[in-house]
């Protein structure tokens, strides 16, 4: 309809404009000409009415004077063309704006027709149950050599006591090199992470603030480069910037982050990464902290453990049986003989290269602020996996331990997470739960220890209703409740 009416209108002003113009033409010929405009009769019959005077002019028929008419032009409607020309504009104007808010609105529909685009990947860390076999231990046979008549043989004769103080001393570094290769070799799964924030002096003078620490390269979605850091760092920083182990620096972005473990997730697009630093970098390989061959094991640190950015530190895991207790989870830290930087980062690895721990100096004794400690990878993986795909920690606020089977026989404790405390104002408190109940079960999943429980609640998201089964203590047996509890997230 507005088309129609445009082209209405633009014949009208056309057909105006050359009326106009027909007019002014005339009356500028008879000016320059000094004649006066003829007269026109509507009527001629065949006799003619006017006749030629003497200067040429046409002079009308004195017996058809009382006949005389003048026939002038159509006058323009000036307020009515101003009106059309106001309202065609006014039309073309809404027209142009219902087109670009249409192309808006349709063209990433279209667009992602013709050429969907791929989603990322979904991140998944599987579980690695192997044990550290002794086999799988670094060992080193050197044999010394001796030349006799331009040929090389092995010594197979009682050697001095000099000899095997020799061979040892070799035996030892041989072992550092090997060592030290895994190290070099795992150190292409680290970056370095800076978080810069601006602000102001006390004289209004501004200035960039930076904080540092390790990270590690998780995985690649194939849109993103996914990156595990220390929260601390990054979560108020207004720039990121990562740094490669060739020196190559991109800038990433806080994916998700995790207030119980402090851990966050960076991202880094794929396409601000060069092909060279691609070809450089590798991906970590997490290991498993649950073999039963960890403790006394040899263990390299690497990341920040001396405090330092690229530092490498040798030593051995001296317990791995200590459990943390934290809002809706638990975790195994271990503890080792590296005398490193109570502000240490990093991971710590086996002799195949795996990780097996995050460094966390948070939970060191007073007497112990200087000795590298970790938290077990396996107790992290699903945590670090479902920040790695962009979702958030579901919070119920309670802290639990495993039933032992002692307590099960003696006290008739049912198995399952038994609580031992409750956060503040957490879902947990407000629904009622108390300590000494037991969860057994979180909606369809059955509870029978805490691994369960945190498996159990890291399929759902903040803001799901959950039905909660738990045992309660009563005069002289446990009963059993029902709870519907609406999660709440970590943030």
């Amino acid at each position: 309809m507005t088309v129609f009416i445009w082209v209405e209108t633009a014949m009208d002003l056309r057909k105006a404009w050359f009326t106009m113009s027909e007019q002014e033409e005339r009356k500028e010929d008879l000016q320059q000409t000094g004649k006066k405009e003829p007269i026109t009769s509507e009527y001629r019959p065949a006799s003619r009415q006017e006749k030629i005077g003497a200067s040429g002019e046409l002079v009308a028929d004195k017996d058809f004077e009382f006949m005389k008419e003048k026939i002038k032009e159509r006058p323009v409607n000036r307020k009515k063309l101003v009106r059309r020309t106001i309202l065609t504009a006014s039309m073309a104007v809404i027209f142009g704006l219902i087109a670009c808010f249409t192309f808006l609105v349709l063209e990433p529909l279209f667009s992602n027709m013709l050429y969907p685009e791929e989603e990322p990947k979904q991140v998944t860390f599987p579980e690695v149950e192997e044990e550290m076999l002794p086999e799988d231990m670094l060992q080193s046979q050197v044999q010394i050599p001796f030349k006799e008549n331009g040929t090389e043989e092995v010594q197979t004769e009682e050697m001095t006591e000099a000899d095997k103080s020799e061979i040892e001393i070799k035996d030892y570094q041989v072992l550092y090199d090997k060592m030290y290769e895994i190290a070099k070799e795992s150190q292409k799964s680290m970056v370095t992470v800076v978080g810069v924030t601006s602000d102001v002096d006390w004289f209004n003078n501004p200035y960039e603030s930076k904080g540092q620490t390790s990270g590690l390269l998780l995985a690649d979605n194939g849109k993103e480069l996914l990156v595990l850091a220390d929260k601390k760092t990054v979560e108020e920083a207004e720039t990121i910037q990562v740094t490669f182990c060739d020196g190559e620096q991109a800038t990433g972005n806080l994916r998700a982050s995790d207030a119980i473990t402090g851990l966050s997730i960076i991202s880094i697009p794929l396409e601000s990464v060069g092909a060279d630093t691609k070809d450089a970098i590798t991906m970590a390989d997490l290991g498993s902290s649950n073999s039963n061959n960890l403790l006394g094991s040899a263990i390299i640190a690497i990341g920040t453990p001396m405090g330092t950015g690229n530092s490498v530190a040798y030593g051995m895991l001296t317990s791995v049986g200590n459990t943390i207790s934290v809002a809706d989870n638990s975790y195994k830290l271990m503890t080792t003989d590296i005398y490193g930087s109570p502000n240490a980062g990093g991971v710590i690895l086996d002799m195949s290269g795996k990780i097996v721990g995050v460094i966390d100096m948070g939970y060191n004794e007073e007497d112990t602020q200087n000795l590298v400690s970790a938290i077990g990878i396996s107790e992290l993986k699903k945590t670090i996996q479902k920040l790695s795909n962009g979702q958030k920690m579901a919070y119920l606020g309670i802290e639990a331990i495993d039933v032992t089977a002692q307590a099960n026989l003696n006290k008739g404790v049912p198995f399952g997470a038994f609580v031992t405390e409750i956060n503040m104002d957490s879902p947990a408190m407000q629904s009622g739960i108390q300590s000494g109940d037991v969860i057994v079960q979180i909606g369809a999943d059955k509870i029978e220890n805490m691994a369960q429980y945190v498996d159990a609640l890291l399929g759902y998201q903040p803001d799901d209703e959950v039905k909660l089964t738990i045992m309660r203590q009563g005069k002289e047996e446990y009963r059993e409740m029902e709870l519907t509890i609406k999660l709440d997230s970590q943030d």
